[in-house]
């Protein structure tokens, strides 16, 4: 980690002691509570994690029990998802989740049933199935403090984006810039660098590369420019997670805003995206499975309040489609 990495590391973390120290942390943003194991047990994708772990708590069964186990990206090095056995290194970012379930399933150990994911396939296949169930958008966050965001600036091209993240453009309105981008594995940042045309081996040396997806605290100069779920900086701004966003605001990307003037998501802003839970495919048949994904009737697509109160926008008929496969 160099310098810049650790003194932004630090910010983050006392940041984040004050606000927990002041605000009572929202109830669905937790791992399940200790000993209490659930039938579907998932991890995987930051931007996700707090709308599926909401939706643990109104997905219920038959005897009103809950039924998703929705692990947090961070957190503790490990978790445990199961009564017996199933301590598991805790997957941090939708392509960590999608290793951990293929893995579980070539071990046969069943301590993982689906993967939270911002991304969609990346390798042709069959063994798993991306189900979307929520609509997302990647925008940039910048400081509200900075030139980058001065009157008639607000809007930033998909070439400017692609040279920003290149290093062939470094300054902007007079700012140096320091262009950071999620962690490896982290969907956001795979959907983000698809949409303005670069591969990981063509982002430039000038860019952090050790950010926590999605935290506005990380953004503590005036240069500083990272992708961001629009979804998830509703959430934080509304107060529906804790809110972690800092000093910055998501902006206009070709002319196009990220939010409506009602401070919802705009479903057709550049960068939109699809969210998934991926399912072995093998456990579709499976009853609890079916009842909770599969289909637009099945509990998590019927429950439209929660995925809108997490500032996500709703799929219609889309939602619990089982068309999209791959094998990771």
């Amino acid at each position: 980690m160099n310098v810049t990495s650790r003194a932004r590391a630090g910010a983050v973390v006392g940041a984040l002691a004050l606000g927990l120290g002041a605000l009572a942390a929202p109830a669905a943003v937790a791992d399940p509570p200790a000993a209490e194991y659930r039938t579907l047990a998932g991890a995987g994708s930051d931007t996700t994690q707090d709308v599926v772990n909401g939706l643990g708590n109104v997905v219920l069964g038959t005897s009103g029990n809950k039924i998703i186990a929705s692990y947090d990206a961070t957190g503790s090095a490990t978790v445990k998802t199961r009564a017996t056995g199933c301590v598991i290194n805790r997957p941090n970012g939708s392509s960590a989740g999608i290793t951990a379930l293929v893995n579980d399933v070539a071990a046969g150990t069943n301590c993982l049933d689906f993967a939270r994911s911002s991304r969609g396939v990346k390798t042709a296949g069959s063994a798993l199935t991306w189900i979307p169930f929520a609509k997302d958008a990647v925008s940039v966050a910048v400081r509200t403090d900075s030139a980058l965001y001065a009157a008639g600036a607000q809007n930033l091209t998909t070439a400017q984006l692609k040279a920003i993240y290149q290093c062939t453009t470094t300054t902007l309105n007079g700012v140096t810039l320091t262009p950071l981008l999620p962690q490896a594995g982290s969907g956001t940042r795979s959907f983000f660098l698809e949409k303005i045309g670069l591969t990981d081996a063509q982002v430039g040396g000038c860019v952090d590369q050790t950010v926590q997806e999605n935290n506005g605290v990380a953004l503590n100069t005036v240069g500083d420019i990272a992708p961001y779920s629009v979804a998830q900086y509703i959430a934080q701004v509304n107060g529906a997670v804790t809110d972690i966003h800092g000093a910055t605001d998501v902006i206009s990307v070709n002319g196009t805003a990220p939010y409506t003037s009602s401070f919802t998501l705009n479903t057709g802003f550049t960068y939109a995206r699809d969210v998934y839970n991926v399912v072995p495919t093998a456990k579709l048949t499976n009853a609890t499975v079916a009842s909770t994904f599969v289909g637009t009737s099945s509990k998590v697509c019927a429950a439209t309040s929660t995925i809108t109160g997490f500032g996500f926008g709703t799929l219609g008929t889309a939602c619990g489609a089982t068309s999209i496969k791959g094998a990771n």
